[in-house]
């Protein structure tokens, strides 16, 4: 379990505070949704409109459990929480931090929904995704910090939990 598993909603900076995090401890870092794109040869939204929300999360979840890594930060998709399976497989391989990012603040993010590769999943706006997701990153968080300022706050709260 010597990696940490970033989990939360899109917009919620999974990515850049995986990048510094990765930085200040000296490990690897891994986001996921880059390595679907470069499987996959193309944007998360194409992806989704090309194949479907389901053969999309059937992407995601191939590759959650096809991780086999070491000391590495891993940025997850915001959809990673709806795969049980995937969601069991990282908490074995990892500590897994949720950052918890309030619902207007990923409103001011996320600029353009259309083409952020947000996956839906039977719902109908951000507000719902956020409502159904974050009792399930609760769920699977071993590690939970809420996220209202800098991400290199964010950053040292992690780290001082660690």
């Amino acid at each position: 379990m010597n990696n940490i598993i970033l989990i939360g909603m899109p917009g919620a900076g999974k990515s850049t505070i995986g990048v510094v995090l990765a930085k200040a401890l000296g490990m690897q870092f891994l986001d996921t949704d880059l390595l679907i794109q470069k499987e996959k040869q193309s944007p998360l939204q194409v992806i989704i409109q090309t194949e479907g929300t389901q053969s999309f999360l059937n992407i995601e979840e191939t590759l959650l459990l096809s991780l086999a890594c070491e000391k590495t930060v891993i940025a997850t998709g915001g959809s990673a929480v709806l795969s049980k399976e995937a969601m069991a497989h990282l908490k074995a391989i990892g500590t897994v931090v949720y950052l918890d990012v309030p619902l207007e603040t990923i409103e001011k993010r996320i600029k353009n929904m259309k083409t952020r590769g947000i996956v839906f999943d039977g719902v109908t706006s951000l507000r719902d995704v956020y409502n159904k997701r974050v009792p399930l990153y609760e769920q699977y968080a071993d590690l939970r910090i809420p996220c209202s300022g800098r991400f290199e706050s964010t950053v040292q709260k992690i780290l001082n939990h660690l």
